[in-house]
């Protein structure tokens, strides 16, 4: 079943990141992360899967509203993550359709996403979902004292 996320997912959440995503955040800091995101539903959307029989998250998507000067609103993908155990079975597809149907009931009608080099795999699930490659770029990023 898809459903919103929830304060309480952010055990998963974390987990997800981390196994999935590569991201080792502290628990503490993201479900302050979440609590924050989740407040501001216009710009936001987060959804997890949850198994109906177990109630366990097996995956979860993070989009968000993309506004700026030089083209229409579009919503960005932060974030999608399947466990390794439930790759393969379809929850990946099923979070990424209920973004764009979100996305078309908002009135945005394109989606972006970035996704690693490395992640070979998660470019071909991309592309048979009809996402094309239309952008190389080096990503920079500066830590503030």
């Amino acid at each position: 079943m898809i459903r919103n996320v929830k304060e309480i997912d952010g055990i998963a959440i974390q987990r997800l990141n981390k196994d999935q995503l590569g991201y080792d955040y502290p628990l503490n800091k993201t479900n302050k992360n979440l609590k924050r995101l989740l407040n501001d539903s216009r710009h936001h959307y987060m959804l997890v899967f949850e198994d109906d029989n177990t109630k366990k998250v097996n995956g979860y998507v993070h989009a968000e509203l993309y506004e700026e000067t030089y083209f229409d609103p579009m919503f960005n993908i932060l974030a999608l993550a399947v466990d390794a155990t439930s790759q393969n079975k379809g929850i990946g597809k099923q979070l990424m359709l209920k973004v764009e149907k979100i996305a078309k009931n908002c009135g945005v009608s394109s989606i972006r996403l970035n996704s690693g080099e490395s992640r070979l795999g998660a470019h071909e699930f991309y592309k048979k979902l009809g996402y094309v490659n239309n952008k190389s770029q080096k990503r920079f990023e500066k830590t503030l004292d």
